[in-house]
């Protein structure tokens, strides 16, 4: 063995060694692929991630101690963030729930067995016991981001937990809470280490480019500090978010309990997430349960307001600059779809990068994985994945597919849905009929009982509770995709009456909610000319009623039929009256206009 040969080997063997040194020194940096954020492995070990709480400053003071609210922050990073400097885009998520809710103890809903237009007693105030230890307020999304290069930092809203100041249910300190600690994060607004402290703390981690999602309430507050045009909040991912506390709680003029909270309204809210500091929680009722929320929420009437005005996000969009998924349940009877897709539609109109995620189940429900990953990965990380130039807008979970396999359409409602008008045909105590040219000058009348539910009376023969209206069997499947509109003319043997419509796949058959319901609504037939005002109906006098279903977007099943239901007191949704108001349905006057993909045509082959 020569002594050239020795040489050459030492040389390869200080090489590879100043290499492996080179290597295990080389600083953990965030890794894409495809267009999306992968798990790393320098940031999956919990065992090393720092977890610290902070307060940040508000604006505002809602509890009336004289001093600027300040919102509980917590924070999970990976220790690189500290120990080599790296810098890492923020996933936020902030909610009253993070420190309990209320229990259901009883007398806590609004007594619904009431008259219409009458107030029901006063109900029981329930106290939430507050739970939660610093310095962790959450550990939601945490394992599936933090991996992927993420810092996740969680907050309670305003009097909730450990947060200062009160809980409004959609006020506007709910919208400068999150805008406070988005400032905070861009190092425009002021942390501390305590609760009452002067010692202040940054966010020297954070690259200033922040994301918010979160389902239900959680997905609401993303869209309360999207529209404040605070920077630094670069895309926000609702899920099923409630877009407005009317439209939560009435519809069209009328009353109406969230599906599956029958009696709640506003009020009942507030005291289930009321869980911060004992001290403040009497003035806070005062002023905010007690005064601004009972002055303004008329359960009388459910007419439109200025206290309801002032808590719908719609209006307020005009600042907003975050780009927005969206994402919603067809058959989410508690926030129901029309909260999404009103303000998908009009984040279009304002020129937003924005797409919207459907599937056909209820409450709740986020896009893919994947799906969210690039939007993040696109505005958080700045990688140039195309997202906000694909072709699609929509994606559409089919009746019977996985909720991570969504159909890719260009846009929701379809763009080749046209509105197919239907005319009523005599028989609806029966079975009337439901066509496009056909109609009966004549009228129908029904019988109030909250007795019967939809499906008691979808499946009756024969009931003079409600009217059905069907078409003739499908031959071939007919795809729906939009917002059904009603027009109704009718009168009422007294002077006030609920009004439900639904629209209906018959038979009833399958155990799954998509099998039957296509969707429906509800209205108050005394406001008529506008949500904002109502008169009493005169007996016998006929009203022309005029009010869009919820979204949808289904294809129907060829053999079946689709029904048009009308009655009114829903037993699920609306205040109880005594059974025996008279509905009468002038049938000349009123009809269903479909969104039909395809338009008369394919309904017309549909049908024939």
């Amino acid at each position: 063995m020569t002594n050239s040969f020795l040489h050459k080997t030492t040389l390869l063997v200080v090489a590879f060694t100043f290499s492996l040194a080179a290597i295990s020194q080389e600083k953990a940096k965030p890794v894409f692929k495809d267009g999306e954020a992968q798990i790393v492995d320098a940031f999956s070990n919990q065992q090393d991630w720092l977890r610290h709480d902070l307060w940040v400053e508000t604006t505002f003071d809602t509890d009336g101690d004289g001093e600027k609210d300040r919102m509980h922050v917590s924070v999970t990073r990976p220790k690189q963030t500290e120990t080599e400097g790296l810098k890492l885009p923020i996933i936020y998520v902030t909610s009253p729930y993070f420190a309990g809710v209320a229990g259901d103890e009883p007398g806590t809903m609004w007594d619904v067995k009431i008259e219409l237009g009458e107030s029901a007693k006063e109900r029981h105030h329930p106290e939430v016991k507050r739970r939660g230890k610093r310095p962790i307020i959450s550990n939601s999304h945490i394992k599936k981001w933090v991996p992927r290069g993420y810092i996740v930092v969680h907050s309670s809203s305003p009097g909730t937990g450990f947060s200062d100041g009160a809980p409004t249910i959609g006020g506007v300190n709910e919208e400068l809470a999150p805008k406070a600690v988005v400032q905070w994060l861009t190092g425009k607004a002021k942390g501390f280490t305590e609760r009452n402290g002067t010692e202040e703390v940054k966010a020297y981690w954070s690259t200033g480019k922040v994301g918010m999602t979160g389902t239900s309430y959680n997905g609401t507050l993303p869209l309360a500090a999207a529209t404040t045009g605070v920077e630094g909040l670069e895309v926000i991912i609702p899920i099923a978010p409630n877009t407005s506390s009317y439209h939560y709680y009435r519809s069209n003029g009328l009353v109406r309990s969230p599906g599956g909270y029958l009696g709640e309204d506003i009020d009942v809210l507030y005291d289930f997430v009321h869980s911060g500091d004992e001290d403040k929680r009497a003035y806070n009722n005062k002023t905010v349960r007690d005064t601004e929320i009972k002055n303004g929420m008329d359960r009388e009437t459910g007419d439109m307001n200025d206290f309801w005005y002032n808590r719908d996000y719609l209006p307020k969009m005009k600042n907003m600059k975050a780009a927005m998924l969206m994402s919603h349940g067809f058959n989410d009877w508690n926030v129901m779809p029309e909260h999404s897709y009103r303000i998908y539609k009009k984040a279009k109109e304002m020129g937003l990068p924005t797409a919207i995620y459907y599937h056909q189940q209820g409450h709740g429900g986020p896009p893919p994985t994947s799906m969210m990953n690039k939007w993040f990965t696109k505005y958080l990380h700045g990688v140039d994945n195309g997202i906000e130039n694909e072709e699609n807008k929509a994606y559409i979970v089919r009746e019977y597919d996985d909720r991570q396999n969504p159909t890719a359409y260009k846009d929701y409602p379809n763009p080749d849905a046209e509105d197919v008008t239907l005319n009523l045909f005599a028989g609806g105590n029966r079975q009337g009929g439901l066509f496009t040219d056909l109609t009966s000058e004549m009228n129908e009348t029904l019988k109030d009982d909250v007795n019967f539910t939809w499906k008691d009376l979808a499946k009756a023969e024969k009931s003079e509770n409600r009217l059905l209206y069907v078409t003739k069997p499908l031959k071939e499947d007919l795809h729906i995709s939009g917002v059904p509109k009603i027009s109704i003319t009718l009168s009422s043997s007294k002077k006030a009456a609920n009004l439900s419509v639904y629209l209906l796949s018959l038979p009833l058959e399958g155990s799954k909610i998509t099998d039957n319901l296509i969707t429906r609504n509800w209205a108050d037939p005394k406001n008529y000319k506008s949500l904002t005002e109502e008169e009493d109906l005169e007996p016998g006098k006929f009203y022309t009623v005029n009010f869009d279903l919820q979204p949808d977007d289904q294809i129907i099943r060829k053999g079946q039929q689709i029904g048009l239901m009308v009655f009114s007191s829903d037993p699920e949704f609306t205040l109880h009256p005594k059974p025996g108001t008279e509905l009468t349905i002038k049938l000349d006057k009123t009809s269903i206009s479909l969104p039909v993909v395809g338009g008369k045509d394919a309904f017309l082959k549909a049908v024939n």
